[in-house]
């Protein structure tokens, strides 16, 4: 396997990442058409960069591979958001490479608390978020009345001293 590059997201990413955001919508079974719940993706520097957040691209082979942000949702928080990887490319590392450079930089912005949802049939996402040390929360129903699991999880500041 060659080398996942990570990068912060580029305008020229736009037909990708948008290919990639349908690609795991439509592999959930979740996607219920073109709407307000996508604007985020249309405009990127606006809702992630605009929001103390971050937008990450894995690059492999010259083309976006998977792609993770979040946004500041609190003082201290932020969610994660369009975790995301091309089907081509899954089980092989991407999303934690991603989600491992998403949690490092909200603990270099001071980001204390990390939430998201996935879909209640989203088994592989679920066991991810676990593995990662989130814990869930509740359940309820988002978009258009798809159920959805709700997940936390605290940052410990590694550079504090424990007592």
């Amino acid at each position: 396997m060659g080398e996942i590059k990570l990068r912060r997201y580029r305008e020229s990413d736009r037909a990708s990442v948008m290919e990639l955001h349908l690609l795991g919508l439509k592999q959930m079974g979740a996607h219920p058409g073109p709407g307000p719940w996508d604007d985020d993706i249309r405009n990127i520097p606006e809702h992630y960069y605009g929001n103390d957040g971050e937008f990450l691209v894995a690059e492999y082979e010259g083309r976006p591979a998977a792609m993770g942000a979040f946004r500041k949702t609190g003082p201290h928080e932020a969610e994660i958001k369009r975790m995301r990887t091309h089907p081509e490319y899954q089980r092989q590392g991407f999303g934690q490479k991603i989600y491992e450079a998403l949690e490092q930089k909200a603990r270099e912005l001071g980001y204390t608390r990390l939430h998201l949802e996935t879909g209640e049939n989203n088994i592989r996402a679920q066991l991810f978020y676990i593995r990662n040390g989130f814990v869930e929360t509740h359940r309820g129903k988002v978009h258009l009345d798809q159920d959805s699991i709700f997940y936390e999880k605290f940052l410990v500041n590694s550079n504090k001293e424990e007592n």
